[in-house]
């Protein structure tokens, strides 16, 4: 199941203003997996309507415009499904419309680590400074002087890669203002930095909001990956995913910006007015310019996708890392990735989000169920998962052999009860319908 944290925005990051991009492929026919009948691996047709009387209602309710959603199992398609509309008073939502899935890009950088990880390009447990020299001096933050300055001590040790992959190498990111480093993370303007050595020496030069390995807190470390990525294959983080995952995989519709000619199926981006609590176009610093070549594409949150597209890329990893002839992982790599990374004192901290107690853990770049009991989830032991800012989601559950997708386009849906529980039912409605799991 995707986590959802206690701020609005803390499922996404926006994407650098700056790097070389990548043409765009031409267009070409849609590479979907092939389908089959629901009851024929095991669901019922008619309680897979449930989901579907669902997702409707959450339109004709006026709770979102429009939304996608696609489940597989045993690599076959038995319910991908459009509702509602690309934009409010639009045209109808289709299987082809492109969303801005922001950290959703998350998994995508986490694979592209993981291609040098299996070149032995680095280690787990190698210090992030043998990539990034510039973390040599990071501090820590520790309170604030009357005047507002802050008070720093030295980290103990750089970050690790794989705490850089999990989100314990104590960054933040910048994503709210309630906290003194977050705020300050939002006032450097580290997110909008115009190349990527300007988002590595301003970061370095922002305190850590907690010592090494000691807690768990999402931040810009996928960006931090992305760039590393960069050093470490010679390419632009856009050319490198473009060869290695997204044209292998027939990927055609996901990259870091739209070329004009498919623009007209970007579906349009909302928020939540708080006052009139109704949607809005969005307009705020989270709204992505995905109209021309980003000169930086950030790992942590710049990609543009399609469900057909994003389901290729799921399925490929619950294939254990190749899908219809394309290797990209090795399957013990796949396993590795959805592991539970997290070191017993950060899981067993005061109010940890991922802890024994919750039933849950966090991987490289993927949130993992370790206890779908202590969890509330239907999912099985080992599913991962994430999601991203405007609401996209997924899961992929390798214990029942199926994924799903679902593709909204809201920011900030947490201001909206209902819709802030859409993948936690949706999981729920889906579950239901798997009646005969042996099939």
């Amino acid at each position: 199941m995707r986590v959802r944290l206690t701020m609005a925005a803390a499922m996404a990051v926006l994407t650098l203003a700056g790097g070389p991009a990548w043409s765009a492929p031409k267009a070409a026919p849609v590479a979907i997996l092939t389908s089959a009948e629901p009851q024929a691996v095991g669901f019922s047709p008619e309680r897979l309507k449930r989901l579907d009387a669902y997702m409707q209602g959450l339109v004709d309710q006026g709770h979102l415009p429009g939304a996608t959603t696609l489940i597989a199992r045993h690599g076959k398609v038995v319910s991908f499904e459009t509702f509602g509309r690309k934009a409010i008073g639009g045209a109808p939502m289709t299987k082809d419309t492109v969303f801005r899935i922001y950290s959703q890009t998350k998994p995508v950088t986490g694979v592209a680590m993981m291609i040098l990880f299996e070149e032995g390009k680095w280690r787990l447990d190698d210090p992030v400074t043998k990539f990034v020299p510039e973390f040599a001096d990071l501090r820590v933050y520790k309170g604030q002087n009357p005047d507002g300055t802050f008070i720093t001590e030295p980290a103990s040790r750089p970050p690790t890669m794989r705490e850089i992959m999990s989100h314990t190498g104590g960054f933040a990111y910048g994503l709210r203002t309630d906290q003194p480093v977050e705020k300050a993370y939002r006032d450097s303007g580290l997110l909008s930095s115009k190349t990527p050595r300007a988002f590595i020496d301003t970061l370095s030069k922002l305190p850590l909001a907690s010592q090494p390995g000691t807690e768990w807190r999402y931040s810009a470390s996928v960006d931090v990956q992305g760039y590393i990525v960069e050093k470490l294959s010679g390419q632009s983080l856009a050319d490198f995913m473009q060869s290695r995952i997204f044209g292998p995989l027939k990927m055609v519709d996901t990259g870091f910006w739209l070329p004009p000619a498919k623009t007209d199926r970007l579906a349009t981006l909302y928020a939540i007015d708080p006052k009139a609590k109704k949607l809005v176009v969005a307009d705020n610093f989270m709204v992505l310019d995905v109209s021309k070549p980003p000169p930086v594409a950030s790992g942590g949150g710049g990609l543009v996708s399609t469900t057909a597209d994003y389901a290729r890329f799921a399925q490929m990893l619950l294939n254990g890392g190749q899908l219809d002839g394309a290797r990209i992982l090795a399957p013990g790599t796949i396993a590795l990735m959805a592991g539970n990374h997290l070191s017993d004192p950060v899981m067993g901290a005061p109010g940890a989000m991922f802890s024994p107690a919750r039933g849950l853990g966090f991987g490289l770049d993927v949130a993992v169920v370790t206890d779908p009991v202590r969890a509330g989830t239907l999912q099985g032991e080992g599913t991962y998962s994430w999601g991203g800012a405007a609401g996209t989601w997924f899961w992929i559950d390798p214990k029942n052999d199926l994924f799903m997708l679902g593709m909204i386009h809201i920011l900030g849906k947490e201001a909206d009860p209902t819709l802030a529980r859409i993948d936690l039912d949706a999981a729920t409605l889906v579950y239901q319908a798997l009646v005969d799991p042996t099939k």
